[in-house]
């Protein structure tokens, strides 16, 4: 290390090719505005899938005694809706449609995992769920191969 190290000397001269970059190569205007927007929206099909609730438990007396639910998940590709209703035993049955080709479906709450088939118009249903926060993951096809789709958590 240079025990002749002067650290003013350093500054100014930093300070100096601050200046000649800021003058001859500024910074965009909007960078920071672009750079927030880019962090914010990065990844957004896995942690942050638009959740939309579409139909409350207010309509479910209309259609019988037990609650319903209907839900919407979307990243911009692919779009899953999903109808939520309570068995007779107490257990839920979630419907679903899902507007890719979706080549595995499954539904997951915590270490429990169920799997259905979508078939040729996207749909897919669940049998017997217990009631608790799940989240569904699909294998969905696309032109340049298989992406991950996966919703946030939910309660059914």
């Amino acid at each position: 290390m240079n025990e002749n190290f002067d650290a003013a000397a350093d500054a100014a001269l930093f300070a100096r090719l601050r200046s000649v970059w800021e003058e001859r190569d500024p910074v965009p205007a909007d960078l920071i505005d672009r750079m927030v927007a880019a962090v914010a929206v990065a990844d957004l099909s896995r942690e942050y899938a638009l959740l939309t609730l579409v139909e409350t438990a207010d309509l479910a007396a209309v259609r019988g005694e037990h609650d319903t639910l209907t839900l919407q998940f979307s990243d911009g590709k692919t779009s899953v809706l999903l109808h939520v209703s309570e068995t007779e035993a107490g257990a839920r049955r979630i419907d679903g449609w899902v507007d890719g080709e979706a080549l595995a479906v499954r539904l997951v709450q915590g270490e429990r995992e169920w799997s259905a088939d979508a078939g040729e118009t996207g749909r897919f249903a669940f049998d017997s769920v217990p009631a608790g926060l799940s989240r569904l993951r699909l294998a969905v096809r696309e032109d340049d191969g298989l992406r991950e789709f996966e919703t946030t958590q939910f309660e059914v």
